[in-house]
């Protein structure tokens, strides 16, 4: 009877391994590798991202996300937006306000340039200049989650924490991976209790 059982369970076990140079992860057509992560529309790529946070899948999802939203479909755009991205690592954010400048008049349906230049008014403590590019970045791309956590960061800086809860919510939805928003969230909803106590 044991050697009946474990025929049966070796039998089963060799059903279950692939044919020689079949490969699993390209057949199944519910795993997601690099490759047919790089073909999924964005819209897939954001139905796929909250239900494989935290792994490394999830990760793969967010940065070909990432990648897509720098991509404007000008060679121009993309290359300002690159230059505007070394000026703001460098701290020099007249010329990074300069380049993106030029780049939302190019293209103004340029979600990525509205939002990196949301995020140099921010730093350069411009709130209401950023909040307008956040406005006009979320109203082409509403799942920017980058524009939603600025968003959230800038009211919780103007101390309307409700909304800036309900902001982390709404980017947390879009892309659970979002660590620091969770931490704010967190810290946000422990002082908010507190206070109603």
């Amino acid at each position: 009877m044991t050697r009946l059982f474990a025929a049966l369970a070796l039998a089963a076990l060799l059903a279950a391994v692939p044919a020689r140079g079949q490969n699993i992860a390209e057949d199944d057509p519910d795993i997601l590798t690099p490759r047919t992560i790089a073909e999924l529309s964005l819209d897939d790529l954001f139905q796929k991202l909250p239900e494989n946070a935290g792994t490394p899948t999830g990760g793969r999802l967010e940065r070909e996300i990432l990648r897509r939203f720098n991509k404007s479909g000008s060679a121009t755009a993309d290359l300002l937006l690159s230059w505007a991205a070394e000026s703001m690592e460098e701290k020099n954010y007249t010329e990074a306000l300069d380049l993106l400048d030029q780049i939302v008049v190019l293209k103004p349906d340029f979600a990525e340039a509205w939002n990196r230049r949301a995020t140099v008014y921010f730093l350069l403590d411009e709130y209401g200049a950023s909040l307008a590019d956040i406005r006009a970045t979320l109203a082409l791309e509403p799942r920017h989650f980058g524009a939603l956590a600025g968003f959230g960061i800038i009211l919780q800086s103007l101390d309307r924490k409700e909304e800036a809860k309900e902001v982390f919510r709404r980017a947390l939805m879009i892309n659970p991976q979002l660590d620091k928003v969770k931490e704010s969230l967190e810290r946000l909803e422990k002082e908010t209790a507190n206070q109603e106590i």
